[in-house]
């Protein structure tokens, strides 16, 4: 195989964490110029396709699910395998397989590199991983079974000029995926409220920004609003104050951490925004009713825990 999912420093099917942190997988090129792109069954990639510990990757990931039972948790939001599936998992985000039995589909894998031909393609797929986990009707499992099956033969066929024929099949499916998720996105914009959309905006770049957001006016400055608009704005979409969804944030980020990392609750509490430790402990008790330390030795309960609830469930209906 041209690529398989390792570890850093080069160990496959080892684990290396982060500093401090959670192993993060890298996209293995064996030779000078390989393409960064692999594709294959959970069997062909490996052990690492089926990880039962929490990890990240530094490339994109769609899992094609045609059989298995078990589920798959993504960044602490848990899915019930139910294939067909398709599945996003953008770098950076974290996730494993829990229970997960005869698994059976492809799985492909590739860097931000290999998207140089369509760039608007990263953007679309980081915001398919935040939905992460696609159910296909039989319909949509038809057009998504052709269309890995022609990436793979290409794949392994490597006829002339396949690398071209490889991007253009990958874009196929990344829009194609993307158009499943068109309904939702019509009825956002078709919402006459302007609040909506701005707080859907602030949902969006608290769960996607590459460094934390814990700051309102920083979010407001980000998104061109006002802070007070901005109040306004998610107050009524969403019942709650962007300050109230923050701390949320911020706690859900401190749980994760403290059940997943072996880190210590200072780097725990610098990593969520804390200078102060003691600040940080009486923070994480009012926001949850234990210290970090009690919530460390009890194991959390996490699974089913939101980052931001979703503004479609708190949307009244019409």
């Amino acid at each position: 195989m041209r690529g398989t999912t390792i570890l850093p420093g080069g160990r496959a099917n080892g684990s290396e964490p982060e500093r401090g942190g959670l192993p993060i997988h890298r996209l293995e090129v064996p030779k000078p110029n390989a393409l960064p792109f692999a594709i294959g069954t959970f069997d062909t990639i490996g052990p690492m396709s089926r990880a039962s510990f929490p990890h990240r990757h530094t490339f994109h990931e769609i899992v094609y699910v045609t059989g298995g039972t078990g589920s798959h948790v993504v960044d602490l939001t848990r899915f019930t395998l139910r294939p067909p599936h398709l599945c996003f998992i953008a770098p950076g985000q974290v996730h494993y397989w829990d229970g997960a039995r005869d698994l059976e589909g492809c799985l492909i894998l590739f860097t931000d590199d290999f998207l140089l031909e369509n760039p608007r393609d990263q953007e679309t797929l980081r915001g398919l991983g935040r939905r992460s986990w696609l159910e296909l009707s039989e319909a949509e499992a038809s057009w998504a079974h052709r269309l890995v099956a022609d990436l793979d033969h290409e794949y392994r066929t490597g006829a002339e000029d396949f690398p071209s024929v490889l991007q253009a099949l990958l874009h196929i499916l990344v829009v194609r995926a993307a158009r499943l998720l068109a309904p939702e996105r019509a009825a956002h914009r078709a919402a006459p409220a302007r609040p909506a959309s701005v707080a859907a905006d602030f949902v969006t770049l608290v769960d996607t920004s590459e460094s934390p957001l814990w700051s309102v006016r920083e979010c407001a400055a980000r998104l061109g609003v006002s802070v007070s608009y901005l109040n306004e704005a998610v107050k009524t979409a969403m019942g709650r104050t962007p300050g109230e969804l923050l701390r949320q944030a911020r706690a859900h980020e401190a749980k994760r951490l403290l059940v997943r990392t072996e880190l210590t609750v200072r780097q725990v509490a610098d990593r969520v925004g804390f200078t102060d430790p003691a600040y940080f402990c009486r923070f994480f008790r009012r926001e949850t009713g234990t210290s970090p330390g009690d919530f460390r030795r009890g194991g959390g309960d996490i699974h089913h825990d939101h980052r931001i609830p979703s503004i479609a469930r708190t949307r009244p209906s019409a």
